[in-house]
């Protein structure tokens, strides 16, 4: 009987160096055109065409579609009904769920809606997490000017001040953070801090208002430090 002769298998073919790195290069421009064509679809609303997208993003229209066609396919967007749009699909919806936070209490929502009764302009709460704003509360009537940019860049906003300056070792030293015409020309917002029994920056309450008013705040900021106080030992 003669032994079995060993079986030669074939190598296993790899991707060429120069290919995976053009796949590497090449991802996070992909992931990058998505997540902008999606913030479109969410800031110009239900029912936006694929052309409208790609006008307004400067997108090739096949790139468009491609991107769009993709996101369809994984349920970050979905077709209208009537075919002619898209709106944002249920992936999108269950990930605002989960980073959203929970609604405040109703003591919470009373302390609010005592002060939006006595202060004209928008009366918002926020809370931190690390380096994270979270909008717990935000003025209905005087909605916040852009939101993804206020939770993506610190420096734009008063709430996010406020946040740098106490990681940068300590509160401000008037005790609140301002901003005027950096979201909205001719507006500004500020942010007083709250803080847990321990001194620790848990959340502020903010007032968006015409430049004048916050570069010369007078009362309100007695108003707003008494919200502060009012709301610490319920968010803390």
């Amino acid at each position: 009987m003669t032994e079995p002769r060993a079986v030669r298998r074939p190598p296993v073919a790899s991707a060429p160096p120069a290919a995976v790195g053009e796949v590497r290069a090449r991802q996070p421009k992909a992931i990058h055109s998505a997540l902008t064509v999606l913030e479109e679809v969410a800031r110009l609303g239900a029912g936006v065409t694929a052309q409208e997208i790609s006008q307004s993003l400067g997108l090739p229209r096949a790139t468009t579609y491609r991107l769009i066609n993709l996101l369809v396919q994984d349920e970050y967007l979905v077709r209208m009904p009537d075919l002619t749009g898209f709106a944002l699909g249920r992936k999108v919806v269950e990930l605002a769920h989960l980073v959203a936070p929970s609604p405040p209490p109703q003591a919470v929502r009373d302390v609010i809606a005592d002060l939006r009764s006595r202060i004209r302009g928008g009366i918002h709460l926020v809370r931190y997490e690390g380096d994270r704003i979270l909008i717990v509360d935000a003025d209905p009537d005087f909605p916040l000017s852009d939101e993804s940019r206020i939770s993506r860049d610190l420096t734009a906003s008063a709430m996010g001040r406020l946040l740098l300056a106490e990681r940068a070792g300590g509160a401000s030293p008037s005790g609140y953070a301002s901003q005027t015409g950096e979201l909205t020309p001719g507006y500004g917002c500020l942010a007083l801090p709250i803080r847990a029994a321990d001194g620790r920056l848990v959340g502020a309450l903010c007032l968006s208002a015409p430049a004048e008013r916050i570069a010369s705040p007078g009362t309100l900021l007695r108003q707003l430090d008494e919200g502060a106080l009012h709301l610490a030992p319920l968010i803390a």
